[in-house]
């Protein structure tokens, strides 16, 4: 299947309009783009216009779009029929809930509907296999797994799957340079991905500590947001410790602390989600939240991303 030149898309359809479908539609507006969006929840329309109007200061303060989050929804739609949505676009961007009896039947029914061009699944966790097994061109889906929030995080993992044209991987990271995100290609397909088993596995350990009274929440959320965190911002686990090397880089460092990390290995746990354990973890974010709604932490968030983003991608 020919896919169009990056530089000649000019309309995005973002398929299924919640809370990741709105972020994506506010991030391709603000880099100019026409974007039609299918949902079918009647609220879709309101969800997509308060998270454009809510992100666009964030914008601003990059460097990342020019004038009003109004001119900027002029230039997009939200509807309930699928097939005018997607009618005329470059690319598509399906953000559909996580759910296989939602997603596959969605993506058997977009295959037929859109022209020839890259679906990219938003999926967090299934393998494009899967998800592609329905499609009657499944050569043109990969996953373009964003991180949350995808209108300031400009990770984009990007996987094929079996059936999955080497074409439109190549055309699907190009496409995501292009529109200003970090995209990475996940090379062998696993679930969740890369990014999020990473994370999970951070989570993991966490989780353990808290169960196991080493650490209260908010305490092992300082270990990381005021220690590791800073650096990992910068650079990732590999190259950070390979400038603890010293001089020696990462072989020094391998040789030097190589075995007793692989004794911590050894230690680390394997916590199951009990009701003990649960009640731990909720108790221990409210405590750690002390009294502050989630409104005004995702705003905290944000206003902090903006600001790190402006010293680590400045424009």
């Amino acid at each position: 299947m020919p896919y169009p030149d990056v530089s000649r898309v000019d309309t995005v359809a973002i398929v299924g309009c919640g809370t990741i479908g709105a972020s994506w539609a506010a991030w391709f507006l603000a880099r100019g783009y026409r974007v039609r969006g299918w949902d079918p929840s009647p609220s879709a329309a309101a969800t997509v216009q308060r998270t454009v109007r809510e992100a666009w200061p964030s914008f601003l303060a990059l460097g990342i779009a020019t004038g009003d989050a109004e001119e900027a929804l002029a230039r997009v739609t939200v509807s309930g029929e699928l097939e005018a949505a997607v009618d005329g676009a470059g690319f598509v961007q399906e953000s559909a809930p996580e759910n296989a009896d939602v997603k596959l039947p969605l993506l058997e029914r977009l295959d037929k509907a859109v022209g020839e061009c890259v679906i990219a699944s938003s999926t967090s966790g299934f393998m494009p296999s899967r998800l592609q097994s329905v499609m009657a061109n499944p050569g043109r889906l990969v996953v373009g797994h964003p991180f949350n929030p995808p209108h300031l995080i400009p990770l984009v993992e990007v996987v094929g799957g079996e059936q999955t044209d080497p074409a439109a991987v190549a055309w699907a990271l190009d496409f995501y340079r292009h529109v200003g995100k970090r995209p990475i290609h996940v090379r062998k397909e696993v679930p969740g991905h890369v990014s999020n088993r990473l994370q999970v596995a951070l989570w993991r350990e966490a989780v353990h500590l808290v169960a196991e009274g080493v650490a209260n929440v908010a305490d092992v959320d300082a270990a990381i947001a005021d220690g590791p965190g800073l650096r990992w911002a910068i650079m990732g686990p590999h190259l950070t410790f390979h400038l603890g090397g010293g001089e020696g880089g990462m072989r020094h460092f391998l040789d030097h602390l190589g075995g007793p990390i692989e004794s911590w290995w050894d230690t680390l746990g394997n916590p199951s989600l009990t009701p003990e354990v649960r009640h731990k973890l909720v108790a221990g974010i409210e405590e750690e939240k002390a009294g502050c709604d989630d409104a005004a932490l995702r705003r905290q968030r944000d206003e902090r991303l903006v600001e790190l983003l402006r010293l680590l991608h400045p424009r």
